[in-house]
């Protein structure tokens, strides 16, 4: 049974950074491509970044490009999100989802992925 658990969200003001941690057991991480995507009250899930299995192959939505960088440990089995220059509208909950792939493509459909987390939430106050 493969779980995947984030840690890491708080409450911080705006222009602040806090990073985000995805764990994952039951199967070894490189298995995985892995995303990160997130929900605000009220609206739909969105997608936030990708990261390929193997080769390190990265992939940003517009709105946190130059703020946000996501990197694996496959060692640790834990994949990170440093999210940087915070704003009140990145304000939701966080979740890291996994697929078993051997591809690099970047998949921006929640639909896409096979394994999610709990969700972590962050607050940005302005």
């Amino acid at each position: 049974q493969v779980q995947l658990v984030e840690s890491g969200g708080g409450v911080v003001q705006a222009g602040d950074s806090l990073r985000l941690a995805c764990t994952v057991s039951g199967r070894t991480l490189s298995t995985y491509a892995m995303a990160w995507f997130r929900q605000a009250p009220g609206k739909e899930r969105e997608f936030v970044t990708y990261i390929s299995r193997s080769t390190g192959f990265t992939y940003y939505t517009d709105s946190v490009k130059g703020r946000f960088t996501i990197s694996r440990d496959n060692a640790k089995n834990t994949v990170y999100l440093q999210m940087n220059s915070l704003k009140p509208e990145d304000t939701a909950v966080y979740y890291c989802a996994a697929k078993e792939t051997g591809w690099v493509v970047v998949r921006t459909r929640s639909s896409d992925y096979d394994y999610w987390g709990q969700g972590t939430q962050v607050t940005v106050s302005s």
